[in-house]
C-alpha cells in the first residue's frame, strides 16, 4: 500500500516535484561555484603573510582586511542558514527589490563563502613553504607564486572538502523554503498538503535528494581521481631548471 502510494503521488506530481529538483540543482550549484570565489578571494588573503619589505600602510590594510573576514566567517559558520536567508531577504528587499531566486543564491553564496575561505585557507597553509620560496627565487612575484604554485596545490588538497560543501548544499538548500523558494523542499510540502499522505510524500522526496547527492559524489569522485593521475603522470623534474623541484635543491645544496 506505502508504495502503491508512492508511485501514483509521483506519477501524478513528478513534473512539479522535477521542477523543484531543477531549481534545488540551480540555486546549490551556482551558490557553490559562487561562494568558491569568494572563499578563494577571502582565504587566499587570509593566508598570505607580509614580509620585512611591507611597509605600514599594507601591514593596516592586512590587519584591517583579517579582522573583516574573521568576523564575516565567525558570523556565518555560527548562525543557521535560515535565520541568515530571512534576515538577509527581508533586510534587503526594498534596497534590491529582488526575487526570491536571487535571494537564495545570494545567501547560499555567502555562507559558503565563509566555509570555503577556512577550506582554502588551511589549503594553503598545507602546501610546502619550500614550494614558495623556490618559485621566489626563481623571481616569480608574489601573486605569481600564489597562482602558479600554492593555489593549484592547495585546491587540489582541498578539493574533497570543497566538493562536500557542493553535497551540503544540495541538501541545505531545503531551509530556503522559509523564502518561499519553489525548490525540492516546498513542492514536496505543498504536495503533502494537498495529498495528506505526508509519510509517501517525504519518502519520495528523500530518495531525490539521495539520488542526487550520490550522483554529485560519484562525479566529484571521478574528478578527484583525474586531478591525482594528472599530479602523478606530470611531475616536476629535479633535473629541470625550470621546475620548482629543482630550485628547491639547488636551494637545500
Amino acid at each position: 500500500m506505502f508504495i502503491q502510494n508512492c508511485i501514483s503521488i509521483f506519477s501524478k506530481y513528478g513534473s512539479s516535484l522535477l521542477l523543484g529538483v531543477r531549481t534545488t540543482l540551480l540555486v546549490s550549484l551556482t551558490g557553490t561555484a559562487l561562494g568558491l570565489m569568494l572563499g578563494l578571494l577571502v582565504g587566499g588573503f587570509r593566508a598570505v603573510k607580509l614580509d620585512y619589505t611591507a611597509g605600514p600602510a599594507a601591514r593596516f590594510i592586512k590587519k584591517f582586511f583579517d579582522l573583516l573576514a574573521n568576523i564575516y566567517i565567525t558570523v556565518f559558520r555560527g548562525t543557521p542558514m535560515m535565520v541568515q536567508a530571512l534576515f538577509i531577504y527581508f533586510s534587503l528587499l526594498n534596497v534590491f527589490h529582488w526575487s526570491y531566486l536571487t535571494a537564495a543564491i545570494t545567501v547560499i553564496s555567502i555562507n559558503t563563502g565563509a566555509y570555503m575561505a577556512e577550506i582554502i585557507r588551511s589549503g594553503i597553509q598545507a602546501v610546502d613553504p619550500g614550494q614558495t620560496e623556490a618559485a621566489r627565487s626563481l623571481g616569480m612575484s608574489n601573486a605569481q607564486t600564489m597562482m602558479t604554485v600554492v593555489l593549484p596545490q592547495a585546491i587540489r588538497n582541498a578539493f574533497p572538502a570543497l566538493g562536500n560543501e557542493l553535497i551540503v548544499n544540495i541538501k541545505d538548500s531545503s531551509v530556503l523554503m522559509i523564502i518561499s523558494v519553489t525548490e525540492l523542499m516546498f513542492q514536496a510540502k505543498s504536495i503533502a498538503g494537498s495529498t495528506f499522505h505526508f509519510s509517501e510524500v517525504y519518502f519520495i522526496e528523500a530518495m531525490i535528494y539521495l539520488i542526487l547527492t550520490s550522483i554529485a559524489s560519484l562525479i566529484l569522485n571521478f574528478i578527484e581521481k583525474h586531478m591525482n593521475k594528472v599530479s602523478v603522470s606530470v611531475p616536476m623534474s629535479d633535473t629541470d631548471p625550470k621546475s620548482i623541484n629543482y630550485a628547491s635543491r639547488k636551494q637545500a645544496e
